[in-house]
């Protein structure tokens, strides 16, 4: 995920929790919400801009021509169902669809209401996290499986790295028959070349009042390691917030340029080093990097200007080993 500048997110549920009410409260897209499960079959994906006041303000300052956000794209996933793993409802495409996603945004219905069947009849969110979590478990575990007996044989005929792929394996597989997420894993090679839906780091939204939400329910997602948001999608709130904890779980950050073309803010990964995201403005520039001036956009505006800052001594000149923080503004340059 180095030097993305696109973050995606998955937002999956069992049918009629509100999964399409979230979709289109973020992207005000208008999409086909309708009281019945597999309204949704192919995802629907939805485009927005981060909300960033930092960039705002750099954009004025500036009189930049384009003011460009990051973007996050929203998946609006299918409803699961029980057995999905196995095909049920739109099983194995839907899953599929989550794949390509960051992390999942995991809609619970917390709310009571008479006019909007529950595809398992009754309120109980912390039975759906249950059923959902398992679908995802299942399908991994299929996944593991079958990779497990490639690397086996791999593995037997002496090759080192299937043989350190299948330990790695053998430690997730065990995670999932237990029914612990594999969050904590995500970032070994193995896993993340499979994409295991359990690897992707997860947001609760949890569709109701403060007082239709459980104790219980608040326990059981932070042992996931989870952080959830609680939010009665009624009432088309803006999900700002949404976008913020996508931005922390996947310990993301933005830092910007500024100039009379454009003013724009690129997503790195925290603890990028300023090479790497360079990389994000333009692939050449991480080759050719020689240094990366810089400055903290608030120290940036304080001075009014790039040349009044430069003249204040304030624009650091910073090589290969520079860490890139969240929030500066950079010009790169290279060879």
């Amino acid at each position: 995920m180095c030097g993305m500048n696109k973050l995606s997110l998955g937002i999956i549920g069992l049918p009629n929790v509100g999964k399409s009410t979230l979709f289109g409260a973020v992207t005000k897209n208008s999409v086909n919400i309708a009281n019945y499960p597999f309204c949704t079959i192919d995802p629907n994906i939805g485009i927005v801009s981060v909300p960033d006041e930092r960039l705002d303000k750099l954009d004025e300052m500036s009189k930049s021509a384009k003011k460009i956000p990051a973007i996050v794209e929203f998946y609006d996933i299918a409803g699961l169902v029980r057995g999905a793993n196995k095909g049920e409802g739109l099983g194995n495409k839907f899953l599929s669809h989550i794949r390509e996603t960051n992390a999942v945004v995991e809609v619970l219905r917390c709310f009571e209401s008479s006019e909007i069947v529950h595809v398992e009849n009754s309120i109980d969110p912390i039975r759906d996290m249950e059923i959902i979590n398992a679908e995802l478990s299942f399908k991994d575990l299929d996944t593991v499986e079958k990779v497990m007996k490639t690397l086996e044989a791999e593995a037997r005929s002496g090759n080192k790295e299937s043989a350190k792929d299948l330990e790695i394996l053998k430690i997730a597989k065990e995670k999932i028959l237990k029914g612990d997420l594999l969050v904590d894993m995500k970032d070994e090679p193995i896993i993340n070349k499979l994409q295991l839906l359990t690897s992707k780091p997860q947001i609760y939204l949890l569709n109701g009042k403060q007082e239709d939400v459980s104790e219980e329910l608040i326990g059981k997602i932070k042992e996931l390691g989870a952080d959830y948001i609680i939010r009665d999608l009624s009432e088309q709130k803006d999900l700002g917030e949404l976008i913020k904890k996508s931005y922390s779980i996947l310990n993301l950050i933005s830092f910007f340029t500024t100039g009379e073309d454009e003013t724009r803010a690129w997503t790195i990964v925290k603890d990028e080093k300023a090479p790497q995201a360079s990389g994000t403005i333009h692939t050449d520039f991480e080759k050719s990097f020689i240094r990366a001036e810089t400055i903290n956009w608030s120290k940036l505006l304080e001075a009014g200007s790039w040349s009044k800052a430069k003249q204040k001594g304030w624009i650091r000149s910073e090589g290969k080993e520079y860490v890139v923080n969240d929030g500066d503004v950079i010009e790169v340059k290279h060879g």
